[in-house]
């Protein structure tokens, strides 16, 4: 993990500062940004989100899908946690802190939004950063590879009825059209280019050739998601100046479902007899968002002033430190963890 990767929380808060700032003493040039969309796609943010998203995918190997069988129970731990737990916990969660507890300090207008973008920040399991947690947990690499690569292939078919129903729930209106727009232009299409460009890397210069090309790309990436962030503030920065709480308490249900989630994984994995080098990565993958395409849904569905922006923004806030935080905790109850499992599922081997 970079400094600079290591750090992002730090840089999320200087942009949020720069965006809020600028979207004060520059409105009209945030209010031109906004009007450049075609059919609701706000274009600028739309080629930043791409620059986040593609290098990530690139980095999927989807041959690692004959590998899914070699951990079947971790993978079916995972699955079932992304997939049948996390979006509805993240619903509860989202219905009972924002639409009862925290009500009436909020805007009544947003109430709905900032809702929909929690369950949008839920729906998606992460992809890049998956393989840094699972390296500082000293995670079984090929059970991480194929995990991120089977998660990417159900989120093509899986996100948007997941998100649709889980909207149509929360009682808001599914703009149908606009999320199959967005799962085409930020899940489908992204995976298809990056798979072409993976092959066409791999076969004319190798893994060396590979991993220089990531090695550019990632510090673009990166930069691309601050530069989306500072937009999105400069949108939201009228809100946030009005009542400055709105983060801490949208981040509160994110930070109790990702302990929930991953501490869930992580036992499951321990009933099951998996190793502690799958159970691990198992966690960290069940907790984390692949907060990139929560951002791109929510401003393709309810635009870059919503509250659903702001909802999904605040998971990149904390992303960083809460999972090396998860990091730790599996680490350190690693001898706990081997202590319920027979002596052939223990550290050593895959």
């Amino acid at each position: 993990m970079s400094t600079f990767e290591r750090y992002l929380t730090v840089w999320v808060g200087l942009c949020i500062v720069a965006g809020i700032a600028l979207g004060q003493f520059m409105p009209s040039a945030f209010s031109a940004i906004s009007a450049m969309e075609i059919a609701q796609v706000n274009l600028p943010v739309a080629v930043l989100i791409w620059l986040m998203i593609v290098p990530m995918l690139i980095k999927i190997d989807f041959a690692a899908l004959s590998q899914v069988t070699q951990h079947w129970r971790g993978i079916g731990v995972t699955l079932f946690i992304n997939w049948a737990i996390k979006p509805f916990s993240m619903a509860l969660l989202g219905w009972v802190f924002i639409g009862w507890i925290f009500r009436p300090y909020l805007p009544a207008d947003q109430i709905e939004s900032y809702i929909a973008g929690l369950i949008l920040l839920a729906a998606a399991p992460c992809t890049a950063m998956v393989f840094v947690w699972s390296n500082l947990s000293n995670g079984e690499p090929h059970f991480t590879l194929s995990q991120v690569a089977l998660n990417d292939v159900i989120m093509v078919v899986a996100f948007a009825p997941i998100v649709g129903l889980l909207l149509g729930l929360s009682a808001i209106v599914v703009p149908w059209e606009t999320l199959l727009l967005s799962v085409v232009l930020y899940i489908v299409v992204p995976v298809i280019a990056a798979q072409i460009i993976r092959r066409m890397v791999l076969n004319s210069g190798g893994m060396p050739a590979l991993t220089r090309l990531l090695s550019t790309l990632q510090p673009l990436s990166l930069v691309a998601l601050l530069a989306t962030l500072v937009l999105l503030f400069g949108f939201q920065g009228q809100q946030i100046l009005a009542q400055p709480l709105i983060i801490a308490m949208l981040a509160v249900p994110i930070l109790i479902q990702v302990y929930f989630n991953s501490g869930l994984a992580y036992l499951l994995n321990r009933m099951a007899g998996e190793k502690h080098c799958v159970a691990a990565p198992s966690a960290l993958i069940g907790a984390s968002n692949f907060f990139e395409l929560a951002v791109a849904a929510a401003i393709s569905l309810f635009g870059l002033h919503s509250g659903a922006a702001l909802a999904t923004v605040v998971g990149v806030l904390i992303e960083v430190p809460v999972m090396l935080s998860v990091v730790k905790i599996v680490n350190a109850s690693k001898d706990w963890y081997e202590k319920g499992l027979p002596a052939s599922s223990r550290s050593h081997g895959a």
